[in-house]
């Protein structure tokens, strides 16, 4: 009886280092997707902007359009945050693009790009998060 006791004490203090050790590697206030782009968009990708923010790509199947914002993980004073989003590959530049010294975030921006690869990227104050290459039709 007593090894049974044990036993399940010890798999319950795991579990519980397990979830805290889980819980420590999440940041505290993550940025979440709010809607941002509009209705009938939902998030088909995201990447982590460094531990600053989160970029979202989205799509509307109505309107065959990706929308990206760069989120900050919790409003402030104003600071750069840059949202960049491109048919793949990108080239020199972002041909839908949004920088300024935001509060929030960038964005939202607007690309037709139903059966195609997208590049998108978000920034906050030089640290960059996106992928390239994704999201192919």
């Amino acid at each position: 009886m007593k090894l049974v006791k044990t036993t399940a004490a010890t798999v319950a203090c795991a579990a519980t280092m397990v979830a805290g050790a889980l819980a420590v590697a999440s940041p505290a206030y993550a940025a979440t997707y709010g809607g941002e782009c509009g209705a009938g968009y939902a998030v088909v990708n995201s990447a982590a902007i460094g531990s600053k923010g989160t970029v979202f790509l989205t799509y509307s199947s109505s309107t065959g359009k990706n929308c990206v914002i760069a989120k900050r993980n919790s409003a402030g004073s104003a600071v750069l945050v840059e949202a960049g989003l491109a048919v793949h590959p990108v080239g020199t530049h972002w041909p839908a693009f949004d920088g300024g010294y935001y509060t929030s975030y960038a964005g939202p921006i607007y690309l037709s790009a139903a059966d195609k690869c997208v590049d998108w990227m978000g920034r906050i104050s030089g640290t960059e998060g996106g992928k390239r290459g994704t999201n192919c039709g």
